[in-house]
């Protein structure tokens, strides 16, 4: 079972997160953010991972530390529910439109952190969350899971099209990533016999 579950305190947030990479894309996401919540919604509904996510945070300030609270706990989680990554075939990459917009997202699931994100935004907020959050979401998330992840929007006009193909594209290559291989799925997928190392 590749399922894990994880609490993160501070003096800002307490975040909880539980998930499953061989679920049916179940989600139950309650940061107080909504705009949050809508993306970690079809992040699990398209990456086929059931996923549950609660968060309490100091949404008197600003979304911030939420939102990066919650892409912490969620990479942490991630790569708990990995273990020893025997199986997976690693490498995925996807070009996901959204309406008028196109993005491209590549991944490793190399246990070596690194974050590519060529991705702007037209207006600073997309209803009341600010845009620069979904870069700082997706280098918590990328940090904390262990993920080389490049995701580049080569073309789009709207942002919230935008967000939702970065997210929508992380999925779908998250779901090829992490799948197993069933002509190596007693091996780690490394010439070194490990990843992360």
């Amino acid at each position: 079972m590749r399922t894990a579950t994880v609490k993160r305190t501070t003096s800002e947030t307490r975040v909880e997160v539980a998930l499953d990479l061989d679920g049916t894309g179940k989600a139950s996401i309650a940061t107080g953010v909504g705009f949050l919540d809508h993306m970690l919604d079809l992040l699990a509904r398209h990456a086929r991972i059931d996923l549950e996510v609660k968060a309490d945070g100091d949404l008197h300030i600003d979304d911030h530390h939420t939102t990066e609270d919650v892409g912490i706990t969620l990479g942490q989680a991630f790569r708990k529910a990995l273990g020893d990554m025997k199986g997976i075939c690693r490498y995925a990459d996807v070009h996901l439109p959204m309406d008028e917009t196109l993005t491209r997202v590549a991944i490793d699931v190399s246990g070596r952190p690194f974050l590519v994100f060529r991705v702007e935004f037209a207006r600073g907020k997309i209803g009341t969350f600010d845009t620069e959050l979904v870069r700082e979401w997706f280098q918590a998330f990328a940090m904390n899971a262990g993920l080389t992840l490049h995701v580049e929007t080569l073309y789009g006009g709207n942002d919230h099209h935008i967000s939702e193909s970065c997210f929508k594209g992380l999925a779908r290559a998250l779901r090829g990533a992490v799948a197993i291989d069933p002509r190596a799925k007693d091996e780690v997928p490394s010439t070194k016999g490990s990843l992360g190392g």
